[in-house]
Protein backbone atom coordinates (compact mmCIF):
# COMPACT_ATOMS: atom_id res chain seq x y z
CA UNK A 1 0.00 0.00 0.00
CA UNK A 2 2.61 2.06 0.98
CA UNK A 3 4.51 1.53 -2.23
CA UNK A 4 1.30 2.13 -4.51
CA UNK A 5 1.21 5.71 -2.92
CA UNK A 6 4.27 6.22 -3.22
CA UNK A 7 4.47 5.60 -6.85
CA UNK A 8 0.94 8.09 -6.80
CA UNK A 9 2.96 10.73 -4.91
CA UNK A 10 5.79 10.76 -8.10
CA UNK A 11 3.18 11.01 -10.74
CA UNK A 12 1.65 14.08 -9.16
CA UNK A 13 5.45 15.53 -8.83
CA UNK A 14 6.12 15.12 -12.11
CA UNK A 15 2.65 16.38 -13.44
CA UNK A 16 3.13 19.58 -11.58
CA UNK A 17 6.40 19.87 -12.99
CA UNK A 18 5.43 19.74 -16.30
CA UNK A 19 2.51 22.01 -15.92
CA UNK A 20 4.47 24.78 -14.19
CA UNK A 21 7.63 24.59 -17.36
CA UNK A 22 4.84 24.35 -19.57
CA UNK A 23 3.60 27.60 -18.61
CA UNK A 24 6.87 29.42 -18.36
CA UNK A 25 7.72 28.50 -21.50
CA UNK A 26 4.88 27.94 -23.95
CA UNK A 27 2.47 31.17 -23.42
CA UNK A 28 -0.10 29.25 -26.09
CA UNK A 29 -0.36 25.24 -25.83
CA UNK A 30 -3.24 24.88 -28.26
CA UNK A 31 -1.32 23.75 -31.07
CA UNK A 32 0.51 21.21 -29.08
CA UNK A 33 -0.94 17.78 -29.03
CA UNK A 34 -1.31 16.45 -25.54
CA UNK A 35 -1.14 12.50 -24.92
CA UNK A 36 0.02 10.51 -22.56
CA UNK A 37 -0.91 11.67 -19.28
CA UNK A 38 1.71 13.34 -17.39
CA UNK A 39 4.76 11.93 -19.09
CA UNK A 40 3.06 12.65 -21.97
CA UNK A 41 2.94 16.48 -21.10
CA UNK A 42 6.54 16.60 -19.94
CA UNK A 43 7.71 14.99 -23.48
CA UNK A 44 5.29 17.20 -25.35
CA UNK A 45 6.73 20.32 -23.63
CA UNK A 46 10.11 19.46 -23.59
CA UNK A 47 9.56 19.01 -27.50
CA UNK A 48 8.17 22.42 -27.85
CA UNK A 49 11.05 24.05 -25.76
CA UNK A 50 13.52 22.42 -27.92
CA UNK A 51 11.98 23.26 -31.06
CA UNK A 52 11.81 27.18 -29.74
CA UNK A 53 15.20 27.34 -28.55
CA UNK A 54 17.04 24.87 -31.20
CA UNK A 55 17.45 28.24 -33.67
CA UNK A 56 19.16 30.01 -31.58
CA UNK A 57 21.44 27.45 -29.66
CA UNK A 58 24.39 27.34 -31.84
CA UNK A 59 24.41 31.13 -32.75
CA UNK A 60 27.74 32.83 -32.22
CA UNK A 61 29.99 34.99 -34.65
CA UNK A 62 30.87 33.16 -37.29
CA UNK A 63 28.98 30.48 -37.77
CA UNK A 64 29.46 28.22 -40.10
CA UNK A 65 26.80 27.41 -42.49
CA UNK A 66 25.67 24.26 -44.38
CA UNK A 67 26.77 24.70 -47.89
CA UNK A 68 25.12 24.35 -51.12
CA UNK A 69 21.71 22.59 -51.63
CA UNK A 70 22.51 19.24 -52.40
CA UNK A 71 26.00 18.94 -50.98
CA UNK A 72 26.40 15.84 -48.45
CA UNK A 73 27.53 17.67 -44.93
CA UNK A 74 28.95 16.21 -42.23
CA UNK A 75 27.61 17.30 -38.90
CA UNK A 76 29.69 17.38 -35.43
CA UNK A 77 28.20 16.15 -32.50
CA UNK A 78 27.49 20.29 -31.50
CA UNK A 79 25.25 20.07 -34.41
CA UNK A 80 27.85 22.56 -36.06
CA UNK A 81 27.74 21.82 -40.03
CA UNK A 82 31.08 22.05 -41.52
CA UNK A 83 32.76 21.13 -45.62
CA UNK A 84 30.98 18.71 -47.08
CA UNK A 85 32.53 15.53 -47.43
CA UNK A 86 34.64 15.32 -50.52
CA UNK A 87 36.66 13.24 -52.33
CA UNK A 88 40.64 13.84 -52.05
CA UNK A 89 41.73 15.21 -55.75
CA UNK A 90 44.71 17.67 -55.98
CA UNK A 91 43.58 18.90 -59.47
CA UNK A 92 41.09 19.95 -57.45
CA UNK A 93 42.41 22.31 -55.31
CA UNK A 94 43.47 25.94 -55.90
CA UNK A 95 45.71 27.70 -53.30
CA UNK A 96 45.91 31.72 -53.76
CA UNK A 97 46.60 34.58 -52.08
CA UNK A 98 44.76 38.22 -52.45
CA UNK A 99 47.69 41.01 -52.21
CA UNK A 100 47.10 44.69 -53.08
CA UNK A 101 47.95 48.11 -52.27
CA UNK A 102 46.71 49.37 -49.12
CA UNK A 103 42.72 50.35 -49.07
CA UNK A 104 41.87 49.01 -52.40
CA UNK A 105 39.52 46.16 -50.91
CA UNK A 106 41.53 43.01 -50.09
CA UNK A 107 39.40 42.17 -46.79
CA UNK A 108 36.13 43.18 -48.32
CA UNK A 109 37.18 41.15 -51.81
CA UNK A 110 37.58 38.01 -49.22
CA UNK A 111 34.47 38.65 -47.12
CA UNK A 112 32.02 38.22 -50.22
CA UNK A 113 34.22 34.97 -51.88
CA UNK A 114 33.49 33.67 -48.41
CA UNK A 115 29.66 35.01 -48.64
CA UNK A 116 29.35 33.84 -52.33
CA UNK A 117 30.52 30.88 -51.53
CA UNK A 118 28.22 30.33 -48.71
CA UNK A 119 30.99 29.47 -46.23
CA UNK A 120 29.76 31.95 -43.94
CA UNK A 121 25.87 32.66 -43.80
CA UNK A 122 24.62 35.91 -44.90
CA UNK A 123 23.33 36.78 -41.39
CA UNK A 124 26.77 35.70 -39.87
CA UNK A 125 29.04 38.25 -42.26
CA UNK A 126 30.63 41.29 -40.75
CA UNK A 127 32.77 44.01 -42.79
CA UNK A 128 36.57 42.67 -42.73
CA UNK A 129 35.45 38.92 -41.50
CA UNK A 130 39.21 37.36 -41.91
CA UNK A 131 40.55 40.59 -39.44
CA UNK A 132 39.87 38.98 -35.79
CA UNK A 133 41.52 41.32 -34.02
CA UNK A 134 40.03 44.08 -32.14
CA UNK A 135 43.03 46.49 -33.09
CA UNK A 136 42.11 45.63 -36.87
CA UNK A 137 39.18 46.57 -36.74
CA UNK A 138 39.92 49.55 -35.05
CA UNK A 139 42.35 50.75 -37.68
CA UNK A 140 40.49 49.43 -40.36
CA UNK A 141 43.50 47.76 -41.85
CA UNK A 142 45.03 44.10 -42.22
CA UNK A 143 47.95 43.06 -39.56
CA UNK A 144 47.97 39.25 -39.73
CA UNK A 145 47.63 36.83 -42.73
CA UNK A 146 44.59 35.02 -42.65
CA UNK A 147 43.55 31.58 -44.29
CA UNK A 148 39.97 30.14 -44.91
CA UNK A 149 39.30 27.28 -47.27
CA UNK A 150 35.86 27.95 -49.46
CA UNK A 151 33.86 25.68 -51.79
CA UNK A 152 32.78 26.37 -55.25
CA UNK A 153 31.33 24.73 -57.76
CA UNK A 154 32.15 25.40 -61.41
CA UNK A 155 29.72 26.63 -63.95
CA UNK A 156 32.16 25.60 -66.77
CA UNK A 157 32.79 22.14 -66.00
CA UNK A 158 30.23 21.35 -63.15
CA UNK A 159 33.03 20.06 -60.68
CA UNK A 160 33.46 21.12 -57.22
CA UNK A 161 36.84 22.77 -56.17
CA UNK A 162 38.32 23.61 -53.23
CA UNK A 163 39.65 27.06 -53.26
CA UNK A 164 42.41 28.14 -50.18
CA UNK A 165 42.66 31.23 -49.76
CA UNK A 166 44.98 33.76 -47.89
CA UNK A 167 44.01 37.57 -47.07
CA UNK A 168 47.31 39.47 -46.31
CA UNK A 169 48.61 42.98 -45.51
CA UNK A 170 48.99 45.91 -47.12
CA UNK A 171 50.68 48.05 -45.44
CA UNK A 172 54.61 47.91 -46.04
CA UNK A 173 55.31 47.14 -42.53
CA UNK A 174 53.70 44.02 -42.76
CA UNK A 175 55.08 43.10 -46.40
CA UNK A 176 57.26 40.25 -44.55
CA UNK A 177 53.56 38.39 -43.67
CA UNK A 178 53.10 38.67 -47.64
CA UNK A 179 56.12 37.05 -48.35
CA UNK A 180 55.26 34.12 -45.92
CA UNK A 181 51.15 33.78 -47.65
CA UNK A 182 52.74 33.56 -51.47
CA UNK A 183 55.64 30.74 -50.67
CA UNK A 184 52.08 29.02 -49.46
CA UNK A 185 50.41 29.37 -52.78
CA UNK A 186 50.51 28.28 -56.42
CA UNK A 187 48.66 32.06 -57.79
CA UNK A 188 47.65 35.17 -56.47
CA UNK A 189 44.76 37.88 -56.92
CA UNK A 190 46.62 41.64 -57.77
CA UNK A 191 44.01 43.67 -56.61
CA UNK A 192 44.10 47.43 -58.04
CA UNK A 193 41.69 50.05 -57.20
CA UNK A 194 40.62 50.84 -60.81
CA UNK A 195 39.95 54.65 -59.44
CA UNK A 196 43.93 54.90 -57.75
CA UNK A 197 45.96 52.64 -60.11
CA UNK A 198 48.95 51.10 -59.38
CA UNK A 199 50.84 52.30 -55.80
CA UNK A 200 53.80 51.44 -54.26
CA UNK A 201 52.71 48.19 -52.44
CA UNK A 202 50.88 47.15 -55.83
CA UNK A 203 54.51 46.92 -57.20
CA UNK A 204 56.36 45.47 -54.39
CA UNK A 205 53.38 42.56 -53.70
CA UNK A 206 53.63 42.16 -57.64
CA UNK A 207 57.41 41.25 -57.55
CA UNK A 208 57.23 38.78 -54.30
CA UNK A 209 54.74 37.12 -56.62
CA UNK A 210 56.88 36.92 -59.58
CA UNK A 211 59.75 35.56 -57.20
CA UNK A 212 57.96 32.84 -55.80
CA UNK A 213 56.56 32.13 -59.79
CA UNK A 214 53.07 32.36 -58.92
CA UNK A 215 50.18 32.55 -61.42
CA UNK A 216 49.06 36.56 -61.13
CA UNK A 217 45.31 37.52 -61.84
CA UNK A 218 44.58 41.13 -62.20
CA UNK A 219 41.50 42.54 -60.28
CA UNK A 220 40.11 45.76 -61.19
CA UNK A 221 38.26 46.96 -58.46
CA UNK A 222 35.74 49.57 -57.02
CA UNK A 223 34.57 50.10 -60.41
CA UNK A 224 31.40 51.35 -59.41
CA UNK A 225 32.65 54.47 -57.98
CA UNK A 226 32.21 58.32 -59.84
CA UNK A 227 36.32 58.52 -60.36
CA UNK A 228 37.04 54.83 -61.95
CA UNK A 229 39.01 54.99 -64.94
CA UNK A 230 39.51 51.13 -66.09
CA UNK A 231 40.97 51.18 -69.23
CA UNK A 232 43.77 53.51 -67.76
CA UNK A 233 44.41 51.56 -65.13
CA UNK A 234 44.58 48.61 -67.00
CA UNK A 235 47.16 50.08 -69.27
CA UNK A 236 49.25 51.12 -66.41
CA UNK A 237 49.41 47.58 -65.54
CA UNK A 238 50.48 46.35 -68.89
CA UNK A 239 53.24 48.98 -69.16
CA UNK A 240 54.25 49.76 -65.56
CA UNK A 241 54.18 45.90 -64.45
CA UNK A 242 54.21 43.84 -67.69
CA UNK A 243 51.48 42.38 -66.57
CA UNK A 244 48.89 40.24 -69.50
CA UNK A 245 45.29 41.93 -68.70
CA UNK A 246 43.48 39.71 -71.30
CA UNK A 247 42.12 37.70 -68.28
CA UNK A 248 41.49 40.61 -66.47
CA UNK A 249 38.51 40.93 -64.29
CA UNK A 250 36.58 44.03 -63.71
CA UNK A 251 34.68 43.87 -60.29
CA UNK A 252 33.31 45.96 -57.44
CA UNK A 253 34.05 43.65 -53.79
CA UNK A 254 31.43 46.00 -52.17
CA UNK A 255 29.11 45.69 -54.55
CA UNK A 256 29.10 42.41 -55.16
CA UNK A 257 29.66 42.86 -58.97
CA UNK A 258 32.31 39.94 -60.71
CA UNK A 259 32.86 37.92 -57.96
CA UNK A 260 31.60 34.60 -60.12
CA UNK A 261 33.80 35.93 -62.96
CA UNK A 262 36.92 35.60 -60.17
CA UNK A 263 36.15 32.39 -58.97
CA UNK A 264 36.03 30.96 -62.51
CA UNK A 265 39.43 32.89 -63.17
CA UNK A 266 40.68 31.37 -60.37
CA UNK A 267 39.49 27.77 -60.92
CA UNK A 268 41.12 28.64 -64.96
CA UNK A 269 44.23 29.85 -64.25
CA UNK A 270 45.97 28.82 -60.38
CA UNK A 271 47.53 26.10 -61.52
CA UNK A 272 46.96 22.97 -59.06
CA UNK A 273 48.99 21.75 -56.46
CA UNK A 274 51.79 18.92 -57.37
CA UNK A 275 50.43 15.68 -56.32
CA UNK A 276 52.70 13.85 -53.45
CA UNK A 277 55.91 12.58 -54.72
CA UNK A 278 55.17 9.37 -52.68
CA UNK A 279 58.50 10.51 -50.55
CA UNK A 280 57.52 11.14 -46.79
CA UNK A 281 55.07 13.49 -45.31
CA UNK A 282 56.70 17.02 -45.37
CA UNK A 283 54.87 20.49 -44.97
CA UNK A 284 56.10 24.51 -44.92
CA UNK A 285 55.07 25.89 -41.18
CA UNK A 286 53.70 29.64 -42.86
CA UNK A 287 51.94 30.98 -39.29
CA UNK A 288 51.61 29.96 -35.81
CA UNK A 289 49.82 31.32 -32.82
CA UNK A 290 49.94 30.59 -28.94
CA UNK A 291 46.80 29.39 -27.82
CA UNK A 292 46.69 29.32 -23.35
CA UNK A 293 44.55 26.33 -23.09
CA UNK A 294 46.19 24.25 -26.58
CA UNK A 295 49.48 25.86 -27.24
CA UNK A 296 50.66 26.92 -30.31
CA UNK A 297 49.08 26.67 -33.01
CA UNK A 298 50.66 25.86 -36.26
CA UNK A 299 49.32 26.36 -39.45
CA UNK A 300 50.89 25.25 -42.70
CA UNK A 301 50.77 23.72 -46.72
CA UNK A 302 51.39 19.78 -47.25
CA UNK A 303 53.78 19.57 -49.66
CA UNK A 304 54.19 15.75 -49.62
CA UNK A 305 52.38 13.11 -47.80
CA UNK A 306 50.03 12.82 -45.62
CA UNK A 307 49.62 13.71 -41.72
CA UNK A 308 46.34 12.94 -39.30
CA UNK A 309 45.60 13.08 -35.52
CA UNK A 310 47.81 10.72 -33.34
CA UNK A 311 50.99 10.99 -35.43
CA UNK A 312 54.33 12.07 -34.05
CA UNK A 313 55.65 15.07 -35.90
CA UNK A 314 59.00 15.84 -36.08
CA UNK A 315 60.11 20.03 -36.14
CA UNK A 316 63.32 19.75 -38.29
CA UNK A 317 64.44 23.45 -37.24
CA UNK A 318 64.20 22.74 -33.18
CA UNK A 319 64.18 18.93 -33.79
CA UNK A 320 61.12 18.87 -31.52
CA UNK A 321 58.71 16.06 -31.53
CA UNK A 322 55.04 16.23 -30.69
CA UNK A 323 51.92 13.81 -31.06
CA UNK A 324 49.09 15.31 -33.00
CA UNK A 325 45.82 16.09 -31.27
CA UNK A 326 43.52 17.54 -33.78
CA UNK A 327 44.58 18.40 -37.33
CA UNK A 328 41.99 20.27 -39.66
CA UNK A 329 41.20 23.36 -41.87
CA UNK A 330 40.38 27.03 -41.54
CA UNK A 331 36.73 27.93 -42.12
CA UNK A 332 37.29 30.47 -41.51
CA UNK A 333 37.17 29.10 -37.97
CA UNK A 334 39.15 25.83 -37.50
CA UNK A 335 36.85 22.37 -38.49
CA UNK A 336 39.05 19.06 -37.35
CA UNK A 337 39.49 16.85 -40.11
CA UNK A 338 40.82 13.27 -39.90
CA UNK A 339 43.66 14.07 -42.31
CA UNK A 340 45.49 16.58 -44.55
CA UNK A 341 47.14 15.51 -47.38
CA UNK A 342 49.77 16.64 -50.19
CA UNK A 343 48.49 20.56 -51.78
CA UNK A 344 46.09 21.24 -48.87
CA UNK A 345 46.46 24.36 -46.01
CA UNK A 346 45.75 23.77 -42.61
CA UNK A 347 46.40 23.98 -38.87
CA UNK A 348 47.91 21.31 -36.46
CA UNK A 349 48.17 21.50 -32.62
CA UNK A 350 50.24 18.92 -30.65
CA UNK A 351 49.93 20.61 -27.04
CA UNK A 352 53.23 21.96 -27.94
CA UNK A 353 54.13 24.75 -24.76
CA UNK A 354 57.37 25.92 -26.01
CA UNK A 355 56.81 28.62 -28.53
CA UNK A 356 60.74 28.01 -29.84
CA UNK A 357 59.84 24.63 -31.24
CA UNK A 358 57.45 25.57 -34.28
CA UNK A 359 59.03 28.29 -36.02
CA UNK A 360 57.86 29.73 -39.20
CA UNK A 361 59.73 28.65 -42.28
CA UNK A 362 60.62 25.29 -40.35
CA UNK A 363 59.92 22.30 -42.22
CA UNK A 364 57.48 19.34 -40.40
CA UNK A 365 58.03 15.85 -41.07
CA UNK A 366 56.69 12.28 -39.42
CA UNK A 367 59.03 11.68 -36.47
CA UNK A 368 58.68 7.58 -37.87
CA UNK A 369 60.19 8.44 -41.77
CA UNK A 370 62.89 10.35 -40.08
CA UNK A 371 63.72 7.74 -37.82
CA UNK A 372 63.70 5.37 -40.90
CA UNK A 373 65.25 7.67 -43.26
CA UNK A 374 67.99 8.46 -40.34
CA UNK A 375 69.10 4.40 -40.82
CA UNK A 376 69.82 4.84 -44.30
CA UNK A 377 72.42 7.04 -43.74
CA UNK A 378 76.10 6.93 -43.39
CA UNK A 379 77.75 7.79 -39.94
CA UNK A 380 79.45 10.22 -41.49
CA UNK A 381 76.66 11.93 -42.77
CA UNK A 382 75.47 15.23 -41.94
CA UNK A 383 73.01 15.89 -44.15
CA UNK A 384 69.38 15.85 -42.90
CA UNK A 385 67.57 12.44 -43.78
CA UNK A 386 64.67 13.80 -44.63
CA UNK A 387 65.35 17.18 -47.15
CA UNK A 388 63.94 20.78 -45.98
CA UNK A 389 61.65 22.53 -47.34
CA UNK A 390 63.36 26.60 -49.00
CA UNK A 391 62.38 28.36 -45.91
CA UNK A 392 62.12 32.42 -45.29
CA UNK A 393 64.71 34.76 -45.06
CA UNK A 394 64.92 36.59 -41.99
CA UNK A 395 63.32 40.46 -41.88
CA UNK A 396 65.85 42.77 -41.79
CA UNK A 397 64.03 45.51 -38.91
CA UNK A 398 64.38 48.63 -40.00
CA UNK A 399 63.37 50.83 -36.50
CA UNK A 400 64.44 49.97 -32.99
CA UNK A 401 62.87 51.05 -29.75
CA UNK A 402 63.55 49.80 -26.25
CA UNK A 403 60.61 47.96 -24.15
CA UNK A 404 60.80 48.10 -20.30
CA UNK A 405 58.06 47.46 -17.64
CA UNK A 406 56.98 50.04 -15.44
CA UNK A 407 57.25 47.22 -12.91
CA UNK A 408 60.53 45.45 -12.39
CA UNK A 409 58.54 42.22 -11.60
CA UNK A 410 56.80 41.86 -14.96
CA UNK A 411 59.87 41.40 -16.83
CA UNK A 412 59.51 38.00 -17.09
CA UNK A 413 56.04 38.44 -17.95
CA UNK A 414 57.71 40.78 -21.06
CA UNK A 415 60.30 38.13 -22.11
CA UNK A 416 57.14 35.57 -22.24
CA UNK A 417 54.99 38.03 -23.88
CA UNK A 418 57.42 38.86 -26.84
CA UNK A 419 58.07 35.31 -27.15
CA UNK A 420 54.91 34.67 -27.86
CA UNK A 421 54.44 37.34 -29.98
CA UNK A 422 57.46 36.28 -32.18
CA UNK A 423 55.71 33.15 -32.84
CA UNK A 424 52.63 35.34 -34.25
CA UNK A 425 54.68 38.04 -35.84
CA UNK A 426 57.96 36.63 -37.16
CA UNK A 427 59.29 39.94 -38.27
CA UNK A 428 59.78 40.49 -34.51
CA UNK A 429 63.11 40.53 -33.33
CA UNK A 430 64.29 41.51 -30.10
CA UNK A 431 67.13 40.69 -27.21
CA UNK A 432 67.75 41.84 -23.72
CA UNK A 433 68.97 45.06 -22.93
CA UNK A 434 69.84 46.78 -19.35
CA UNK A 435 69.89 50.38 -18.49
CA UNK A 436 70.95 51.94 -15.04
CA UNK A 437 67.68 54.35 -15.31
CA UNK A 438 64.72 52.00 -16.39
CA UNK A 439 66.57 48.48 -15.34
CA UNK A 440 65.71 45.31 -17.34
CA UNK A 441 64.47 45.18 -20.50
CA UNK A 442 64.47 44.62 -24.61
CA UNK A 443 65.87 46.41 -28.02
CA UNK A 444 63.12 45.12 -30.62
CA UNK A 445 63.51 45.75 -33.89
CA UNK A 446 60.57 46.56 -35.99
CA UNK A 447 59.78 46.84 -39.95
CA UNK A 448 58.41 50.22 -39.70
CA UNK A 449 56.84 52.56 -36.96
CA UNK A 450 53.20 51.13 -37.59
CA UNK A 451 54.87 48.07 -36.97
CA UNK A 452 56.33 49.17 -33.90
CA UNK A 453 53.12 51.03 -32.41
CA UNK A 454 51.02 47.76 -33.17
CA UNK A 455 53.35 45.13 -31.16
CA UNK A 456 53.60 48.14 -27.91
CA UNK A 457 49.46 48.03 -28.16
CA UNK A 458 49.28 44.31 -28.67
CA UNK A 459 51.71 43.65 -25.38
CA UNK A 460 49.54 46.35 -23.62
CA UNK A 461 46.09 44.71 -24.50
CA UNK A 462 46.79 41.20 -24.74
CA UNK A 463 48.90 40.00 -22.67
CA UNK A 464 48.14 43.71 -19.91
CA UNK A 465 51.73 45.19 -19.27
CA UNK A 466 52.61 48.45 -18.68
CA UNK A 467 55.59 49.17 -20.71
CA UNK A 468 58.08 52.71 -20.81
CA UNK A 469 58.84 52.78 -24.49
CA UNK A 470 62.20 54.74 -25.68
CA UNK A 471 62.31 57.15 -28.70
CA UNK A 472 62.48 54.85 -32.34
CA UNK A 473 66.10 54.66 -33.72
CA UNK A 474 67.59 53.67 -37.13
CA UNK A 475 70.61 52.09 -37.88
CA UNK A 476 73.34 54.62 -39.33
CA UNK A 477 76.22 53.40 -41.45
CA UNK A 478 79.34 55.76 -41.34
CA UNK A 479 81.69 56.41 -44.38
CA UNK A 480 85.41 56.88 -42.46
CA UNK A 481 87.99 58.89 -44.57
CA UNK A 482 89.96 55.75 -45.15
CA UNK A 483 86.61 54.23 -46.85
CA UNK A 484 85.59 51.80 -44.16
CA UNK A 485 82.58 51.57 -43.67
CA UNK A 486 80.48 51.07 -40.10
CA UNK A 487 76.80 50.68 -38.45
Amino acid sequence: MKHSQYLISLVSAAFFAARVVECAFVPSTKNVPVSGGAFGIAKNTAETINAAVAPHRNLRPRRISSLKAGKPTTTSRKGKATLPTENYDAKLIRNFSIIAHIDHGKSTLADRLLESTETVASRDMEAQLLDNMDIERERGITIKLQAARVVHTSKKDGKTYVLNLIDTPGHVDFSYEVSRSLAACEGALLVVDASQGIEAQTLANVYLALENDLEIIPVLNKIDLPAADPERVREEIETTIGLDTSNIVLASAKSGIGIEDILESIIEYVPPPKESTGGPFRALIFDSYYDAYRGVIVFFRVVDGEVKKGDKVRFLASFAEHEVTEVGIMQPVQVPKDSLRAGEVGYLCGSIKDVLDARVGDTMTLASEYKAAAKLLDEDDDSFPIEPLPGYSDSVPMVYCGLFPVDADQYESLRDSLGKLRLNDAALSYEPETSGAMGFGFRCGFLGLLHMEIIQERLEREYDLDLIVTAPSVVYKVTRGTGDKIK
